[in-house]
């Protein structure tokens, strides 16, 4: 990771989660990590929640009625820890509604003008609804695709643009997917989900492809997570706490932290070493 010490990575979703340990993993290596986060109404309720969930300690009103910050809030509060802990690197939040190719944009262009622009590309932010092929609602599938598939198209391109303007031959793009993108699980809930990360498969194989074709040595790689102990189930059965809970009950899932150690895998490696796709999946993990 010594190569990596000062340039500069975009980490999407990094408010919680996956995206938090990623930022705050790369900051720890030397890296200036611009961590995105949406600063719109939608909030999210203590960082401790799930574990209050395990204890059953806690019920829909409950969780509603916890102290709830915002998105972006909760990213500058890692920043500031990464900031007090003395890290070599530096974490910076910006806020950007990612369904928004304008804001995407405006994004890119603040951190081409405060940091020359982008080495590393980490497209971490992604949703479920649990919305069935039969009856589901067309603007959350829509939701689903513009998040894991068209923002994660453009913050691909725009990159890779950043990349090729500075000629950053070693630059590289990795994608969190998801062992959704490689199996259907007979679960019409995450039937759509499912399928932006089968997408997300293909882009990420794609990209590989066109990055050869123009003859960069730019590097694109997927990260496909089974179980990950995250807000995630907990969004994804917002009416329902006590089956997301029992998502996570029944074997030890893997940590947002084994996702940023595949990470600091992947960006270690030779430069000669092309890591297509990572599979991790709990050891217990069926599915």
């Amino acid at each position: 990771m010594e190569r990596w010490k000062g340039r500069v990575a975009l980490v999407t979703g990094a408010s919680v989660g996956i995206g938090a340990a990623i930022a705050r993993v790369l900051v720890q290596h030397g890296m200036t990590v611009v961590g995105c986060a949406r600063s719109v109404d939608k909030i999210e309720s203590d960082q401790n929640w799930t574990q209050n969930f395990r204890r059953g300690l806690t019920n829909t009103l409950y969780i509603r009625s916890r102290l709830l910050y915002s998105v972006i809030r909760a990213t500058k509060k890692l920043a500031a820890e990464c900031k007090s802990a003395d890290y070599a690197g530096t974490l910076v939040a910006h806020k950007c509604d990612l369904t928004n190719e304008e804001e995407i944009l405006s994004m890119f262009s603040a951190i081409k003008s405060q940091y020359q622009g982008v080495d590393v590309c980490i497209n971490n932010a992604g949703l479920a609804h649990p919305e069935p092929l039969l009856s589901g609602k067309t603007d959350l599938w829509r939701n689903m695709i513009n998040v894991n598939v068209i923002a994660m198209s453009i913050c691909t391109r725009e990159a890779y643009q950043s990349m090729k303007m500075r000629n950053v031959d070693d630059g590289h793009i990795i994608n969190i997917n998801s062992m959704s993108g490689h199996r259907v699980i007979p679960s019409s809930a995450t039937h759509f989900y499912a399928a932006t990360k089968f997408a997300v498969t293909a882009l990420t194989e794609g990209l590989r492809q066109e990055l050869r074709e123009a003859q960069t040595h730019i590097r694109a790689t997927s990260v496909s997570p089974g179980l990950v102990e995250t807000e995630f189930a907990f969004r994804l059965y917002n009416n329902d706490p006590e089956k997301a809970a029992a998502t996570y009950e029944n074997l030890e899932c893997l940590k947002a932290e084994d996702l940023a150690s595949a990470v600091v895998y992947i960006l270690s490696a030779p430069s000669h070493v092309q890591i297509g796709d990572i599979q991790m999946r709990p050891t217990e993990q069926r599915t």
